[in-house]
């Protein structure tokens, strides 16, 4: 079976990766751990300081499986896997389980989401799962349908990603599984503040509540749906009007 490794956004002790490492051994995949120390949430892709300087790690045993965190990002965890640092690099990623939903848009700024892009960039196939509640009581759903979605991925193109939703329910309510576009974000907006000795900061409103676009992960995720939706990682628009443009500008 292909080697597996298993990281987070939210710490390598959370209830989430807890929950998944063992399910995703029970399949008899090579299970690797390591994930950050802390809870790294919204932080991307970052990796910064990550070469060149020793990291700080501590592992733990739960279940038979072995749990490795690093002091650093699920990126930076994820990189140091695939450089080898904990031995073979893996054959595929698998980033969860989040606490709370990722969808729409703002995907980008996951942790959770950029562990799969990051291991892409390399084309190791990758899945990240999140679980529809802040306070989740249905892990075991989460974990089965990351199971089921690592075996399918395992057979696609080097460099697949998708990043799947799952409802904070039983399996047997699941309303299904959609294919979802990304909604555009529109619960929250970040607003201008001024902190308490006048720094400039930002702080998060919630917007009017507006209805969901249909198709949506938002839309279908809020109806009982698995949403899943493959994703790309950064790529060129093949059109050479601006350098084209800008060639023009310059010879004037």
């Amino acid at each position: 079976m292909p080697r597996v490794l298993i990281t987070n956004d939210d710490g390598y002790r959370a209830p989430g990766i807890r929950a998944l490492a063992p399910a995703i051994a029970a399949l008899g995949y090579d299970v690797l751990v390591v994930a950050p120390l802390l809870d790294e949430s919204g932080v991307g892709s970052a990796r910064a300081g990550l070469v060149n300087r020793p990291v700080r790690t501590a592992t733990e045993v739960e279940n038979g499986v072995t749990y490795v965190g690093i002091e650093g990002t699920p990126a930076g965890a994820v990189t140091l896997a695939q450089a080898g640092a904990f031995g073979p690099p893996p054959d595929l990623v698998l980033s969860g389980i989040n606490r709370g939903l990722n969808i729409g848009v703002s995907i980008f700024h996951s942790g959770t989401v950029a562990a799969a892009l990051t291991a892409a960039e390399t084309g190791t196939s990758a899945v990240a799962v999140s679980l529809d509640s802040e306070a989740p009581g249905h892990w075991p759903t989460a974990a089965t349908i990351a199971g089921e979605a690592l075996g399918w991925i395992a057979d696609e193109p080097a460099g697949t990603v998708l990043t799947i939703n799952v409802p904070d329910r039983p399996l047997e309510q699941l309303a299904g599984v959609r294919h979802a576009s990304l909604a555009v974000n529109r619960r929250t907006r970040l607003v201008a503040a001024t902190g308490p000795a006048g720094e400039p900061m930002v702080v998060v409103e919630r917007t009017p509540h507006a209805p969901a676009v249909p198709g949506t992960d938002e839309a279908l995720l809020a109806d009982g749906f698995v949403t899943v939706t493959p994703i790309v990682g950064i790529r060129e628009v093949r059109d050479d009007a601006a350098a084209t443009a800008l060639a023009k500008r310059l010879t004037r």
